[in-house]
């Protein structure tokens, strides 16, 4: 298959009439036969026409030789060329052909890599959504708690304010169950006192009582973790 932009080799027909110059060597040795023949007519002797005719095939051959050395030089030319550019383009294909090996090489390593990483970022972004869904579940339970709680403080808050007001109320008027109140040593003795002067409820006063236990423990809860952190 001939290449882009290389020459065309010699024509066949050339290279043929070269190889004719064989079959007109077998044609010569006919005329020589018939050149040995009596004397022609003009009276050209046998060895003059047989000179003659050698001379003239001498020319003839020395002039095909001539066109057959120049078909070949052509053509060995044009093989050369050919085996050069050939050459070439080989080299420049095994070249391109190992560069190109290397860059798919790399770019398999480079997916490989890419792979991990993606892998990695997958697991890591499991872990923070299972993570969330946790602090989440967290933060809703605490936030449950903290209404709970705050509703809670907002009615004992009320209940104190209740209670101080007609405290306060039956203090000023100097009933005989408030001067009670001097007597109280405890907590407990204090809101009983409050609840027979019908300034609490026994539900209100149980709550209030309840209260003060659960703010009394965390205290001490908060000192004894003090303490322990303190000592080691």
């Amino acid at each position: 298959r001939m290449h882009v932009g290389s020459s065309p080799a010699p024509s066949r027909k050339r290279l043929r009439a070269a190889q004719a110059s064989g079959v007109m060597k077998s044609a010569f040795l006919g005329l020589v036969s018939l050149a040995v023949a009596p004397v022609v007519a003009n009276g050209v002797s046998p060895i003059q026409k047989v000179v003659q005719l050698l001379s003239d095939f001498e020319t003839k051959i020395l002039k095909e030789g001539e066109e057959a050395q120049k078909i070949f030089a052509e053509h060995s030319e044009w093989c050369e060329d050919r085996a050069r550019q050939l050459t070439h383009e080989i080299k420049t294909g095994t070249s391109e052909s190992e560069s190109l090996k290397a860059a798919i090489a790399e770019e398999v390593a480079t997916t490989a890599s890419l792979t991990a990483k993606v892998e990695d970022l997958a697991a890591a972004i499991a872990t923070d959504e299972a993570d969330l869904k946790a602090a989440t579940h967290i933060r809703e339970h605490e936030h449950a708690d903290f209404v709970k709680e705050e509703g809670e403080l907002v009615e004992t808050v009320d209940m104190l304010k209740r209670a101080t007001s007609i405290l306060e109320r039956e203090m000023a008027k100097g009933s005989a169950s408030m001067l009670q109140m001097r007597s109280v040593s405890n907590l407990a003795d204090a809101l009983k006192v409050m609840v027979q002067a019908s300034a609490l409820s026994s539900a209100d006063a149980s709550k209030l009582a309840a209260f003060v236990q659960t703010t009394q423990q965390a205290k001490e809860d908060a000192e004894d973790a003090e303490e322990d952190a303190e000592l080691g």
